[in-house]
């Protein structure tokens, strides 16, 4: 799929959900959106959540 189609789709379901639920239907979709991209990226194979768990909790350091 074509990353410009993407990002109207995107930008579309957020207007949608500032629009129907206010601004916290709009942060809310953006913290969903956020954690898919991560479970995305994880399902990939580009993304270590471990590391990045590990990081969130001070364990390592992330550079």
């Amino acid at each position: 799929m074509n990353l410009t189609v993407v990002g109207i789709a995107v930008g579309a379901f957020v207007a949608f959900m500032s629009f129907a639920f206010g601004v916290w239907g709009f942060l809310v979709s953006l913290l969903f959106m956020g954690i898919g991209a991560l479970f995305g990226r994880a399902a990939e194979g580009k993304l270590d959540l471990r590391s990045v768990f590990d990081a969130i909790t001070g364990r390592r350091s992330s550079s």
